[in-house]
């Protein structure tokens, strides 16, 4: 069982910047092969944002491209997030599985149910 820990959530105005930590503990991040973020605004549904495979490659959602960074190291995953803006608001979760992000030709990492492993989320607040 992995466990996973996010911290590094706060307020920042518009603009500016956030960095998302993921801790992972009891397994190490090489045996989770698909790794990423989701985040939920209030009153609406979890949706994916940002995702790495066991390759290192990524994958954004067109909402956030060109502003966040995900990335890892051997045992944390990060989100860089800059630029951000009022609609950035929400909870974030780092989630994991051990399945492939990408196969058949395709990313298919957008559905929450697909992710065994899900951290307790940290709140980000975009505000002036």
């Amino acid at each position: 069982q992995a466990r996973l820990v996010e911290s590094g959530g706060g307020m920042v105005q518009p603009g500016g910047s956030l960095r998302l930590s993921c801790a992972v503990s009891e397994v190490t991040v090489r045996d989770l092969y698909c790794m990423g973020w989701f985040r939920q605004a209030p009153d609406k549904a979890r949706e994916g944002i940002a995702f790495i495979d066991n390759y290192g490659d990524t994958t954004y959602r067109d909402a956030v491209k060109d502003r966040f960074i995900v990335s890892k190291t051997k045992d944390i995953l990060y989100l860089e997030m800059n630029n951000l803006k009022y609609e950035d608001t929400g909870t974030y979760y780092c989630v994991a599985d051990k399945r492939l992000c990408f196969h058949g030709g395709a990313w298919r990492v957008w559905n929450p149910s697909d992710y065994k492993y899900w951290g307790q989320g940290t709140q980000v607040t975009v505000s002036s």
